[in-house]
Parts: structure tokens; sequence; C-alpha cells
């Protein structure tokens, strides 16, 4: 399938597991900063969605216009971060890389990179909008 040009309807039709969206106040923002820390791909990229892939797990962004009809947006807190209480491993990214990216351009390091006692060497850093991003890596 082709994420560039696939019909919405079809696309819809072709998730199946678990499916994580994000809702955004700045779609394009957000998928900078999942394509820059942790080069995930950005399909479909607009001021409205994207969606973003890491190996075979795809991940939607849609921004608050876009689910204006939809009664999730009247939960989000008014005052920062959105998106406490959430995160969102992304496994086989190398932490101590993602977190030197992330440090330099200047976001949030909430967690360095350490090796965890369940077996992943994990970090999580803060997306603008507040969702918690956490590289891990099996330890060998």
């Amino acid at each position: 399938m082709d994420l560039e040009t696939v019909p919405a309807d079809r696309f819809g039709r072709s998730l199946a597991g678990i499916g994580v969206n994000l809702l955004s106040r700045d779609v394009r923002g957000l998928a900078g900063f999942l394509v820059d820390v942790f080069g995930m791909r950005a399909h479909r990229l607009s001021d409205d969605f994207a969606i973003l892939r890491h190996g075979d797990v795809l991940m939607q962004l849609h921004s608050d216009a876009a689910f204006a009809r939809h009664p999730l947006p009247g939960l989000i807190p008014e005052n920062p971060p959105r998106g406490g209480g959430v995160q969102i491993y992304l496994f086989g990214i190398d932490p101590d890389a993602a977190i030197a990216r992330a440090a330099t351009a200047g976001h949030v390091v909430l967690e360095a990179a350490s090796d965890k006692p369940h077996g992943l060497r994990e970090g999580t850093i803060l997306s603008p909008e507040g969702y918690a991003f956490s590289p891990a890596m099996p330890l060998t």
C-alpha cells in the first residue's frame, strides 16, 4: 500500500492490532520531532494529518481541528503537557543516539539512557507537546 496515495477509507480498513493516534496543535512540528529524533518516516504530512512509520508500526497524528467533532479534544488540558501519563516505547532505536539528537535540538530529556532491570537500555524524551517517547534497545 502506498501511504502517500491510499484513500482514507482503504487505509482505515487496513489497520489492525493496536493503533496510536496523537492529537496535536502542530502536526508538522510533532512529525518533524519524530523524524529528526527517532528517524521515523512521515507520510501524507499536512497541517491536519500525518502517518508516521517505525518499522512495521504506523502511528497517526491528527490536528485538533481534524478532531473537532470528536469528544476527545474536550478532555485535553488547557495547560501543557498534553501527553502526561502516556509513555510510547520505540523499540529498536538506540536511546543514547536519540537522546543526543534530542539534547542537541533543545528538546527535554526526561530520563537519560540507562540499563533497566527488565532487560532494556532506554531513556525518555518529551515531545514539544509533552508526549513521552522512550527509545529502547535490548541489553546484550
